[in-house]
């Protein structure tokens, strides 16, 4: 970990002609802040705030903070301004952000490669149960978000995080954030090659390096031996393969991300050894870095400079400025067909099992993941693992304690053996507690698995792979919307009086792997949030007595009569 790593200086690239307009970029010579968020990077680095957390705010409060560190820097120390009570979705983006401020924070614990021991959860949850209201998600980024967090608890909250080897230094802001990795990375027969120590190196070398923490945008990462970490939707992805000449090694991604502008990412067409991994990696931050653009935040993604440039030149700029040499040339991964989210008891090459488990949408609590940490001990186990896809798992469980253990986490509300809409249902925090959102999203997503559980109970059976079911509270889709079955995205709709009511714009048929795609938008078709329930039992309904054999929903769903869909 490199909090405390001083200032480097940032290599001087040669400055080149400019030409067209500036987008900001920093290797051709434009370097002065085109819009506010680049004027505070500029005046202090960010990772300068959690100096005065600890020296200021904690002691003289909420009111005493700077607004530039209130809804800037504290990003950088895994702090988001939580959402206050009483404002209502149709006030979102209508009402000023001061006054949507709560004086408490979200704030996201960093779980690179997913890992925690029982040890470092069962710290989580008494944090949670001390200073959060007993809030803890787990989110698509293999993260621990807390809700109704002071000010004044977190040098409290960071010795008992960094006592047990967590850390928030760069959970949120435009910085590296959290590396996800395969949450059974090093166990399973299925992988390629274990990325941990690629994971375990980025993190040592590169998280806190001040050289780093002034991206355009923030910079996401996923580095797996197999295809479980929704790698084309990440900023930089390495994913296993195995090259005819070298052996196992890594196939690199670069460009992915959603939001309102989707990309997938594209291949540079290299393969890299896990040794070389770390190094990679940080050229391709550092070409995104200098030349990413910085004048709109909008166009602040290395999306956008991949999809003007192409992966052919980003891999020639990255290797000819940056790693000065040539990588090797390297063949594709075998595109795999839906997601592989772990949920369910599996076998580990050592003979023992891992156990997964879904929680509804990510929302547990910590006093669930206390529950968890003494449910893992109970059998042997000291190794939990959090998923890109909100599950939580248990590693290392001796076969005979397997029933042992999935019955205590059954007690705990996290059912080994989920229904098929509990285990693709994901959401992000929604209304309840982020001033973007316009719908709930958490708890509704929650009360729809329940009615689905009733009212497809007769054709559940019939789905031999589950219906991926992503609902999010605004069009950012932080719980990938487009790349979902069923993409739900959160607005403000009429209903049948006229009245503004929460309701969802609708995506099909998205996915991932062989049905990697942005999904099918009905034109104009919107759906209210208290009829979701039965929106999808007809979806269901009808892709099941159409379907032919084998088919996946995305498959159907591209064939389909429109009126088949609404």
């Amino acid at each position: 970990m490199r909090g405390d790593v001083e200032d480097k200086p940032v290599k001087a690239a040669p400055k080149r002609a400019r030409k067209g307009k500036a987008e900001g970029q920093w290797a051709l010579g434009y370097r002065e802040p085109l819009n506010k968020n680049e004027q505070s990077k500029k005046d202090d680095n960010p990772l300068n705030v959690r100096a005065r957390i600890e020296n200021i705010y904690a002691h003289r409060g909420f009111d005493s903070i700077d607004p530039a560190d209130l809804r800037g820097r504290f990003r950088w120390m895994g702090l988001y301004t939580q959402r206050a009570e009483g404002f209502p979705g149709t006030d979102t983006g209508h009402v000023e952000e001061e006054e949507l401020d709560a004086s408490y924070f979200m704030l996201r614990v960093r779980v690179d490669g997913g890992g925690l021991t029982t040890e470092q959860l069962r710290v989580i949850g008494e944090i949670s149960q001390t200073f959060a209201r007993d809030t803890a998600d787990v989110t698509d980024r293999e993260n621990i978000q807390f809700h109704w967090i002071r000010i004044e608890d977190m040098p409290e909250i960071w010795r008992r995080l960094e006592a047990v080897g967590l850390q928030t230094t760069e959970a949120c802001g435009d910085c590296p954030r959290v590396v996800l990795g395969s949450p059974v990375a090093g166990i399973s027969a299925d992988e390629i090659i274990d990325g941990t120590p690629a994971v375990e190196q980025i993190v040592e070398r590169f998280i806190g390096d001040r050289s780093l923490s002034n991206l355009p945008r923030k910079f996401k990462t996923a580095i797996s031996g197999q295809q479980d970490v929704a790698h084309e939707v990440n900023d930089v992805s390495f994913v296993g393969v195995v090259h005819p000449e070298h052996g196992p090694g890594f196939d690199v991604y670069v460009g992915g991300g959603l939001s309102t502008n989707p990309k997938l990412a594209v291949r540079l067409g290299a393969w890299v050894p896990l040794d070389e991994v770390p190094d990679v990696w940080h050229a391709v931050v550092q070409t995104f870095r200098d030349y990413g653009y910085r004048r709109l935040r909008t166009r602040a993604r290395i999306k956008f400079l991949v999809a003007d440039w192409g992966p052919e030149k980003f891999r020639q700029v990255m290797e000819d400025e940056y790693l000065h040499r040539k990588l090797i040339d390297g063949p594709a991964p075998e595109t795999i067909a839906g997601t592989i989210d772990h949920v369910g008891v599996h076998d580990q090459v050592d003979g023992r099992k891992y156990v997964g488990v879904a929680p509804p949408a990510g929302r547990t609590s910590g006093s669930t993941l206390v529950g968890v940490a003494k449910a893992a001990e109970d059998v042997g186990s000291t190794r939990i693992r959090l998923t890109p896809y909100q599950k939580i798992v248990v590693l290392d469980v001796p076969e005979e304690k397997v029933d042992t253990l999935t019955t205590a986490l059954d007690h705990l509300g996290l059912p080994a053996r989920p229904s098929v809409f509990r285990r693709s249902t994901m959401a992000c925090t929604g209304l309840e507690f982020c001033k973007l959102a316009f719908v709930d999203t958490k708890n509704r997503a929650g009360d729809l698995v329940t009615e689905l559980e009733q009212l497809c109970a007769d054709v559940a059976p019939q789905l031999d792979t589950p219906i991926s079911i992503h609902l999010n509270g605004c069009p950012n889709s932080c719980a990938r919307v487009q790349v979902a079955d069923i993409g739900l995205k959160g607005q403000i709709v009429n209903d049948a009086d006229g009245n503004p009511a929460a309701g969802f714009q609708v995506h099909l048929g998205g996915g991932l792997g062989l049905d990697s795609g942005f999904g099918r938008k009905l034109r104009g078709h919107k759906v209210l949030s208290a009829e979701l329930g039965p929106y999808v039992e007809r979806l269901v309904r009808a892709f099941v007595s159409d379907r032919n054999d084998g088919e996946r929903f995305a498959q159907w769903v591209l064939r389909a009569e429109e009126s088949r869909l609404q």
